[in-house]
């Protein structure tokens, strides 16, 4: 699904301390009210949750399902082959907190997978060339839960990255729809006309403003002008959409509306599986409120097309200097081409390359106001990374 997901977890980054105060005004609506708060002096001052990692890097694992039951199969359609996880993503939180980065890995990338347990104990044998989304569909295909299906990928990206998972989130079709439809739609630049069938996506050129329904359509359509129909190449639609979710989340248009905070909490939590507590995750998440827009960054790991199938990819090179970043709690894009150091070097060096321009500070626009991230079109190479702070003011 989408994918996103993993938007679950940049959604929970603005729950923070505002979560309780959120759950606390819709218990209020079941019970007598009174007011006292004018009887009873000076007051202690509230106390955060704490963040149970606090001085260390944590990496989650994010979800999307692509499972077909109930609700799920009449958004994307029924089929009987059980449950596949239609997005991974490797969302990474600093020791410090002042960093977030969200690296996508294609579910058509040919990985060497490890063995895996499920819960009832079977055993299921490793590949050495297999594609990764396999790992989840043979954990449900074996094992029957969400447990096992998600094991068997947490074990891969392990064993494939050198990094260190400490806790898992899954979201569905209905989730996704449902965590958009709550802050009210996110903006889309969409430079052309876009049709896919298969999808249920319609939408015409210029800034549009995406309901639930149509922002999953968009996640999941794979058969547009944008597209060749391969899963890489929405991916990068996949991560705008991350993008928005994320921007508009973080807005004092939901920070500081209580209503529609509840509603975001309510929908993402209805749809969420986690290894996670809830006091884990609303401790970190208020850790994370001081994290700047620039320091939010989303990238593909680095791949080719596979020698042996066309229609699969394998990991470049540089993939492993991305994982190796993230495992030692590095800027993530450090040491690649897309590292910052790296390009204001190579551009103070060039003489035929124009001085850069000053740059006045970020401000942030309303959640209504349009925005998009860098290139109007989605990226095909999987590679070019972005951060909340790389925006255009045109479409």
């Amino acid at each position: 699904m989408l994918r996103g997901l993993a938007l679950t977890a940049l959604a929970a980054l603005a729950f923070g301390a505002a979560a309780a105060a959120a759950v606390a005004h819709r218990l209020d609506a079941n019970v007598h009210h009174v007011e006292v708060a004018g009887l009873l002096g000076p007051r202690p001052t509230p106390v955060a949750p704490d963040d149970p990692a606090a001085g260390h890097a944590v990496n989650v694992l994010l979800l999307g399902s692509d499972w077909r039951e109930g609700a799920n199969g009449a958004i994307g359609g029924r089929v009987a082959d059980g449950m596949r996880s239609d997005t991974t993503i490797v969302a990474h939180v600093s020791a410090d907190r002042s960093r977030v980065e969200l690296v996508s890995i294609p579910r058509d990338s040919m990985v060497a997978r490890p063995s895996c347990v499920t819960t009832d104990g079977t055993t299921i044998p490793g590949s050495d060339y297999s594609i990764f989304n396999e790992a989840f569909a043979l954990g449900w295909d074996h094992g029957g839960d969400l447990e096992s299906a998600a094991a068997c990928t947490w074990r891969t990206v392990e064993a494939t990255t050198g990094v260190r998972i400490d806790d898992f989130v899954l979201v569905d079709f209905v989730g996704f729809q449902g965590i958009v439809d709550a802050i009210d739609g996110v903006w889309i630049c969409v430079p052309h006309p876009l049709d896919d069938r298969k999808a249920k996506l319609h939408v015409a050129a210029g800034y549009q403003r995406f309901d639930g329904s149509t922002a999953l359509a968009f996640a999941r359509s794979r058969h547009n002008q944008d597209n060749d129909g391969s899963d890489t190449g929405r991916i990068g639609n996949q991560q705008r959409l991350l993008a928005a979710i994320a921007d508009k989340t973080l807005s004092s248009e939901v920070l500081t509306d209580v209503p529609a905070l509840l509603r975001l909490l309510d929908s993402a939590t209805r749809s969420l599986t986690t290894s996670m507590r809830t006091t884990d995750l609303a401790g970190l998440a208020t850790s994370l409120r001081g994290v700047r827009s620039g320091h939010v960054t989303f990238l593909t790991v680095p791949f080719r097309t596979d020698p042996r199938d066309k229609y699969r990819v394998v990991w470049a090179d540089e993939a492993a200097t991305v994982w190796d970043n993230v495992a030692r709690d590095r800027p993530v894009l450090t040491g690649t081409k897309d590292d910052p150091a790296r390009s204001a070097t190579a551009r103070s060096s060039d003489p035929t390359t124009p001085a850069a321009q000053p740059t006045s500070p970020r401000t942030s626009a309303p959640a209504s106001t349009p925005v998009s991230t860098p290139s109007a079109t989605p990226k095909k190479a999987g590679r070019d990374a972005f951060t909340l702070d790389d925006r255009t003011a045109t479409c």
